[in-house]
């Protein structure tokens, strides 16, 4: 199986790197600045802020699409759908994000709240009429 070179690239960690140049065949690798692997964005600090706030965005986006989409306001209809695709996506690999900023837990904190908000009103509040 060959390499393909286009998708390789090099990702320089810790204080004391000295930043080398690589070569794969003949030609040289890309450095980047962070890289994705298995839905984790890391930069070259492993400073988890970026993938926070990605996965705070993409937990907002979906609960602002199930709010508009969902017209029945039942407790026990509407509580599995806004945990099931939200709550994957704020908990993912959260083991290896350590969040280690306040304000990176305050971002995800803050679209739980929302989740939780949003699932709570359904059974307190009135149909939605058209």
């Amino acid at each position: 199986m060959k390499i393909n070179q286009a998708k390789c690239r090099v990702l320089h960690q810790g204080w004391g790197n000295p930043k080398h140049k690589y070569r794969l065949g003949g030609e040289w690798l890309v450095r980047s600045p962070e890289e994705k692997d298995l839905g984790v964005l890391a930069d070259e600090k492993l400073n988890m802020t970026q993938q926070c706030a990605l996965a705070a965005q993409k937990a907002n986006f979906i609960l602002g699409c199930i709010e508009r989409s969902v017209a029945s306001r039942s407790r026990e209809m509407n509580l599995p759908l806004y945990s099931t695709p939200v709550r994957p996506h704020l908990e993912y690999c959260i083991r290896l994000w350590a969040l280690q900023r306040k304000k990176d837990m305050e971002l995800l904190e803050q679209a739980q709240r929302r989740d939780t908000k949003i699932s709570e009103g359904w059974s307190t509040s009135p149909m939605r009429t058209g």
